[in-house]
């Protein structure tokens, strides 16, 4: 057998390979880590929300906002479910229900720091939901934190220390509690997800009871509010809250129900910079150096929370 006949051989038996069963391509592109690349269009969506949000913010109150987007995305999700032959019953109701009460609260004090704050900061303060995520699988997962892990939660804590202060003007400080709040509550929800994932219930019924116990809270909690008249703009506006909304809320349970827990929640720090992206050519804002000092921090910390993700073998594929 003459040199060309042999790689010819071998080349035909590596492809008989690569394309039975969809071959190392389909191993490798449905894997943990192709599966968290979901969290970056989950990222994107959350960010175009931000900017409705914000543009909406300017004519209705952050209960209003709460109630359309939610009662909308209760609409899609409904006919999304009923589409897919999805039971609505589930019997992880307790699950469920602390699901979506930490989402709710965390929307509602996402939407207040959204209107107080740069968008980038509302955004960065939210999403240091993942420090928080990590404490919670360590609390209540009793998943072990290794040494870069708690390097990660320490630096990515200094970053929200530098960016409370001294980076936020004074009249902006509650604003910015709100918005960790947020993160503190984000946190807990997206540990539900998990829960929810790891014991097989379908996305879609977790996005659904979601926008059902926010849509029902939302309505009474905006009957303490002004109603106000809805033009065209304001619909396109709020319409947008709700499909950004949704299409992130199913990509981001997709990301972590099927791909590495940590991976996902670092890879949440990608809508940081849309966000920003967002806020210089809307709004023309503009952080100081210190600020993006702090984001830089925090997003730093996801990076390392990465590499936890792949050291640690509860993560293992």
């Amino acid at each position: 057998m003459n040199v060309q006949m042999f790689f010819a051989e071998k080349d035909f038996k590596y492809e008989k390979r690569f394309f039975r069963d969809g071959g190392l391509f389909r191993a490798y592109f449905f894997s943990g880590a192709m599966q968290s690349a979901w969290m970056i269009a989950a990222s994107f969506c959350f960010a175009c929300m931000g900017v409705c949000v914000k543009l909406a913010a300017e004519s209705f109150s952050a209960a209003e906002i709460i109630f359309y987007r939610s009662a909308i995305s209760l609409v899609l999700m409904f006919a999304l479910v009923r589409l897919r032959g999805v039971a609505i019953a589930t019997p992880l109701w307790r699950f469920q229900l602390l699901r979506a009460a930490s989402g709710f609260i965390s929307l509602l004090l996402y939407f207040y720091a959204i209107a107080m704050l740069p968008l980038a900061t509302a955004v960065t303060l939210n999403y240091t939901s993942p420090l928080f995520l990590a404490i919670y699988l360590g609390w209540f997962g009793k998943m072990r934190l290794r040494p870069s892990m708690l390097g990660a939660l320490l630096l990515g804590f200094a970053g929200v220390a530098l960016l409370l202060h001294p980076t936020l003007h004074a009249d902006q400080i509650p604003g910015g509690l709100i918005g960790l709040g947020s993160g503190v509550m984000a946190g807990l929800a997206y540990y539900n997800v998990r829960e929810l994932g790891a014991r097989g219930e379908a996305e879609e019924r977790t996005v659904f009871y979601f926008s059902l116990l926010s849509t029902v809270v939302s309505a009474l909690w905006m009957a303490l509010y002004e109603f106000h008249p809805v033009d065209f703009r304001a619909a396109l506006l709020l319409f947008g809250v709700a499909a950004f909304a949704t299409l992130a809320q199913l990509a981001m349970t997709r990301a972590y129900k099927r791909g590495k827990t940590f991976v996902s929640a670092s890879l949440a720090y990608t809508t940081v910079i849309f966000a920003s992206l967002f806020g210089m050519v809307i709004w023309q804002e503009r952080l100081s150096a210190g600020a993006w000092m702090a984001i830089a921090l925090i997003v730093a910390s996801g990076i390392v929370a990465t590499g936890f993700s792949r050291a640690n073998p509860a993560e293992q594929d």
